[in-house]
């Protein structure tokens, strides 16, 4: 297995792209905040980890996503 970091679909994810949220999300410690479905997520940064990207959302600064649950947009 390579060390590219791909979304659920396996298309490989890059710096600055954008990714949508396939599936309802609640972030941890942050006072209840849920990620809807169909979120879109401009400018993820990649990880050394190729399962996880970093990320800022409207409500949500320096979120890391697991890439099971995006697909680039």
């Amino acid at each position: 297995m390579s060390d590219e970091t791909r979304d659920s679909n396996g298309a490989i994810l890059a710096d600055g792209d954008n990714v949508t949220l396939i599936k309802d999300l609640k972030v941890r410690g942050s006072g209840g905040v849920t990620l809807k479905r169909g979120t879109l997520v401009k400018k993820i940064r990649l990880t050394g980890d190729p399962e996880e990207i970093e990320a800022n959302v409207d409500k949500v600064k320096g979120l890391v996503l697991r890439t099971e649950f995006v697909k680039k947009a």
